[in-house]
């Protein structure tokens, strides 16, 4: 059954457990500081709390997948969400760094259950094309990266544990909706192997894509993960409002402005500009102190958002796989980048300074636009053949 406006409940329902799922991830954002004062961590420890989330999600991205095509779309997504709805629980309940960082990787493991299943089931009931799906799975996806930090700033102020129990209700509520609204997408894959995952890594579209989105994915969670840390004197609630400000900005440009690029420009030409334009802000990161290094953070997200959305769209139309076996091995490599950044990070600001990581983090940008444009061709023929896909999502399956 369909909603005004011809969007199936089995969308809305996804794309709400979507928004609380990346909800969780900033939730984490503004109470980083606190969480390490009251608990006695460095940064390097506090940073755990997102290495362990991440690495997690990566790892099971390599059988995410093969659950999905034997249990089914909507039961692999609701194990996702129980789990998280456990885990969540317990984070607030955490009595130290190594619990809670164990407790946070059980948390991604429900994460990538569900973070694997989502997208294409989005994809796969949605009435409109593929460029309409991901571009609502990313504008959930966006503001819930800015409600997070908001909602650990607002409960945070009374304890950095309430934060997770908020999220761990709304979880559950994103599950009741699942169980109750989501149905299998019609001409559901076929069963899938560890195998195809990595062996899509061996086709050079699919991995170009996803090494480049590798050191995107560094340069991301080095301002979500570890930047908070930077920003000296800010309260709890100061912070969740600079996060939320941050992830307006993600949701803003990958729902509005990122689709009007790709059709202005090719997607390739697109990205590459934008990690252009995202290494030189990271330049002014890695020089910038005081309130100018806020407001460099929150202008972050506006880039941000554009290649979240063009990274989507091409790990799908450039890759000659199924939808599922595209975005298992595409997030496998992307996550990789993403669970390396919080802990290095840390790392790199304990031994050289808090403003290094910043530059670190825009070589690696540089290194991504310089892979790309070299890779261009290859991209854009891919492109060129898959053309049919963008438009009609039933042709990728």
């Amino acid at each position: 059954m369909s909603t005004p406006y011809s969007v199936p409940r089995a969308v809305l329902a996804t794309a709400f457990a979507t928004f609380v799922a990346f909800m969780g991830i900033g939730v984490v954002d503004p109470l980083l500081p606190l969480i390490g004062r009251e608990m006695g961590a460095t940064p390097f420890q506090v940073e755990w709390l997102f290495t362990s989330y991440i690495s997690v999600m990566a790892i099971t991205m390599l059988i995410s997948g093969y659950l999905a095509t034997r249990l089914g779309s909507k039961r692999t997504l609701s194990l996702g969400l129980g789990l998280v709805v456990v885990f969540a629980t317990a984070s607030g309940l955490a009595p130290s760094i190594p619990v809670f960082a164990a407790i946070r990787g059980g948390w991604g493991l429900g994460n990538a259950l569900f973070t694997s299943t989502a997208l294409s089931i989005i994809v796969g009931v949605s009435s409109g094309g593929l460029i309409q799906a991901i571009t609502l799975y990313e504008a959930a996806l966006g503001l819930g990266i800015a409600s997070g930090p908001l909602l650990g700033g607002a409960l945070g102020a009374y304890s950095w544990r309430y934060p997770f129990f908020g999220t761990a209700t709304l979880m559950a509520v994103g599950l009741i909706a699942t169980i109750l609204s989501v149905q299998e997408p019609p001409n559901r894959e076929g069963r899938r192997t560890l195998r195809q995952v990595v062996g899509a890594l061996k086709d050079s579209r699919v991995a170009t894509n996803a090494l480049v989105a590798l050191t995107y994915s560094y340069a991301f969670f080095t301002v979500l993960a570890y930047s908070p840390l930077t920003l000296k004197g800010l309260t709890t609630i100061q912070l969740g409002v600079t996060y939320f400000l941050w992830g307006v900005l993600v949701a803003v440009s990958s729902t509005l402005f990122a689709p009007r690029v790709a059709r202005r420009f090719t997607p390739i030409s697109a990205l590459r500009g934008t990690l252009i334009a995202l290494l030189i802000v990271f330049l002014a990161l890695s020089l910038t102190r005081g309130d100018a290094l806020l407001a460099l953070v929150v202008i972050t997200g506006f880039p941000c958002g554009v290649a979240n959305a063009l990274f989507t769209t091409l790990a799908i139309s450039v890759s000659p796989f199924t939808r599922s076996v595209s975005s298992a091995s595409y997030n496998l490599l992307r996550w990789a980048g993403a669970a390396v950044a919080p802990i290095l990070s840390g790392l790199i600001a304990q031994t050289y300074g808090y403003n290094k990581p910043f530059l670190v983090a825009a070589c690696l940008l540089g290194v991504g636009a310089i892979y790309i444009s070299i890779r261009a061709k290859l991209l854009l023929e891919a492109l060129s053949r898959n053309q049919g896909s963008l438009t009609n999502p039933k042709q990728s399956r």
